[in-house]
C-alpha cells in the first residue's frame, strides 16, 4: 500500500521549527523532501543542551523536525546557486520558505518568481507578522504580544511565564499544512499552484479560541488562573497526595463531580449549593479547590486515580517528558533509531491514522550538514 505522498516533490527553504516542521509531516507521508540550508546550516544545529553528541551537526532541536529528508548546502546570495535552486523549483510541488517580506526576492527565490517557471507549484511562505511586515518573528516574543503569556501564570498578581514549547511555531506549523493540503485539492481542480501565507502572529492569535471568545463576547479580559480553566471547575488544577504523586482532575459534568465527591468520600459536597453545578463551582472556586487539595494531600494518589479511571471520572497522573515518552501508549509515536552516526530516536509529526495509507515504519534520520 502506497504512501498518500509519495512522488509529490517538497523544497524546504524554511529554517528553525514552524517550516520545518512542515517538511517532515510530509516526509512522514511519502514525500521526497529537500532541505536547502545556507553554508552556515540551519541556526537550529547550534541550538544545543547538555547531552547532546558534540560530534554530530544534528542537535536535539534540529532533530525535532527534520527526519526523513535530504540535505543540500546553497549560498543564495551567488548566482549559481540561484539558478541550481530554479531548476530544483521547476520540478518541484511545494516550496517551504520563511523569509523576512522582501529577503526572499532579494535571493532570487520569490514565489512569482519560482512560479514564473512552474506554474502548478505551491509557495508556502511563513512570516512573523504578515507580508507588510518587516520584523522577524520569535516564538516567544509571540508567545507575550499575543496574550499567550499573559495566561500562563498562576495569577494576576505572579509573573507570565513562556509556554515551555514553541508553541506559536507549532501552530504555525499546523495552519501551513492545512494551507498546502487545501492547495493540492485545488490544484487538482484547477492544475495551478498558488501562494500560501501563514504569520505567527495570525496563529497564535487563532489559537486563543475560547480565551478569545471570551473577550470578544464580554468586553472581559481573561485573567490567568495558573492551569485552572475559567469556567470549569474542578478542571487543570494539579493536586499533591499523601505519597507525593501529583495530579490532575478535569470534571466536566456535574455527574462527574458526583462521583469525585464519592471516590472522595464526601459525598455531601455534591449537594451543597456552592458546588452542585458547574456554575456554582466556578463562582465559588477558591473555596472548592481548598477542600480538594486538602483531602487529596490524605490520599493515596496511585489508589485515587485507578478509582477515578474506573469510575469515568477524567483524571490522570502528572509525568515527565521522560514519563510520557516511556509509556507502552507512546511507542507507536516513536521513529525507530536512525544509524550509527544518530542512535536515536525520533517523534512522529504525523499523529493521525488512516485505513487507506500504512503507517510509515521507518524514516531516514535527520541529515548531517551537507
Amino acid at each position: 500500500m502506497q504512501l498518500p505522498f509519495a512522488g509529490l516533490r517538497v523544497l524546504e527553504l524554511a529554517s528553525v521549527l514552524a517550516g520545518p516542521q512542515v517538511g517532515q509531516f510530509f516526509a512522514e507521508l511519502g514525500a521526497d523532501v529537500l532541505k536547502i540550508e545556507p553554508p552556515a546550516g540551519d541556526v537550529t544545529r547550534t541550538w544545543r543542551v547538555p547531552g547532546d553528541n558534540p560530534d554530530s551537526s544534528v542537535s536535539a532541536y534540529f532533530a525535532a523536525s527534520n527526519w526523513g529528508k535530504q540535505a543540500l548546502t546553497l549560498d543564495l546570495t551567488q548566482p549559481a546557486a540561484q539558478a541550481e535552486l530554479h531548476q530544483l523549483a521547476a520540478g518541484a510541488d511545494v516550496v517551504l520558505a520563511s523569509y523576512k517580506p522582501g529577503d526572499a526576492a532579494k535571493l532570487g527565490v520569490a514565489q512569482e518568481t519560482l512560479a514564473a517557471a512552474n506554474p502548478r507549484l505551491i509557495y508556502a511562505h511563513l512570516t512573523g507578522y504578515g507580508p507588510g511586515y518587516t520584523r522577524t518573528g520569535y516564538d516567544a516574543v509571540l508567545q507575550a504580544e499575543t496574550g499567550l503569556m499573559h495566561l500562563n501564570a498562576a495569577s494576576p498578581h505572579d509573573p507570565p511565564q513562556k509556554l515551555p514549547v514553541a508553541f506559536v511555531d507549532l501552530f504555525a506549523a499546523h495552519q501551513l499544512k492545512e494551507g498546502i493540503l487545501t492547495a493540492l485539492y485545488q490544484r487538482e481542480k484547477t492544475g495551478r499552484g498558488c501562494l500560501i501565507e501563514v504569520s505567527l502572529w495570525d496563529s497564535a492569535l487563532a489559537a486563543l479560541a475560547n480565551q478569545g471568545a471570551t473577550w470578544l463576547a464580554t468586553g472581559r479580559d481573561p485573567a490567568p488562573l495558573g492551569s485552572g480553566h475559567p469556567g470549569i471547575v474542578p478542571y487543570g488544577t494539579v493536586y499533591r497526595a499523601a505519597d507525593g504523586q501529583r495530579l490532575v482532575l478535569a470534571v466536566g459534568t456535574d455527574a462527574q463531580f458526583r462521583t469525585l465527591c464519592g471516590v472522595l468520600q464526601r459525598p455531601r459536597w455534591a449537594d451543597e449549593p456552592r458546588f452542585g453545578t458547574n456554575l456554582a463551582r466556578v463562582r465559588h472556586r477558591a473555596a472548592l479547590e481548598e477542600l480538594l487539595l486538602v483531602r487529596i494531600a490524605e490520599l493515596n494518589g496511585g489508589a485515587l486515580l485507578h478509582e477515578l479511571v474506573r469510575l469515568g471520572v477524567p483524571a490522570g497522573a502528572v509525568r515527565s517528558v521522560g514519563e510520557a515518552l516511556g509509556t507502552e501508549l507512546a511507542q507507536a509515536m516513536l521513529l525507530p533509531p536512525g544509524p550509527p552516526q544518530f542512535p536515536y530516536a525520533g517523534l512522529r509529526t504525523v499523529a493521525f491514522r488512516s485505513s487507506g495509507w500504512p503507517v510509515v515504519g521507518s524514516l531516514g534520520a535527520p541529515p548531517e550538514q551537507p
